[in-house]
């Protein structure tokens, strides 16, 4: 699964993705990594997308000062949130706790991982606690 930790920024697919921040003075890339996920609808849903929205919505609360996870994954997501100095829109907060809440329920590859892990309980509480922390 390439990961590390329960956090969102604890894999690989998530460092990739925030790399896309640099290139961005909004936040674009984060709606459509939440989209992604939405879009999906009821079809099975890849890890690797999941992943990538769940960095978007730690993007989102670090935007509203309740990031989850501060340490060296995320010290350059954090200078990229300080330097465009803006909060996100109260529908982006929306579509990312449905994101959320799409990859915590059936059909989820990023789900099934972490259920076959000792971790999925220490995954599922870092998913809460990033739901309540982007809650509109």
């Amino acid at each position: 699964m390439g990961a590390w930790s329960h956090e969102p920024f604890g894999n690989d697919t998530a460092c990739d993705w925030a790399y896309g921040l640099d290139e961005q003075r909004d936040f674009s890339l984060v709606a459509k990594a939440i989209q992604a996920v939405l879009d999906n609808g009821p079809d099975y849903l890849d890890s690797d997308l999941a992943s990538e929205a769940i960095a978007a919505a730690e993007v989102l609360a670090k935007a509203l000062g309740r990031g989850t996870q501060a340490d060296s994954y995320t010290e350059e997501v954090d200078a990229w949130v300080r330097s465009i100095g803006s909060k996100p829109s109260q529908d982006l907060l929306s579509k990312a706790n449905g994101a959320l809440a799409r990859i915590m329920g059936p059909d989820s590859e990023l789900r099934e991982l972490w259920e076959e892990s000792d971790d999925f309980g220490s995954w599922e509480s870092s998913i809460k606690a990033l739901q309540s922390a982007v809650d509109a």
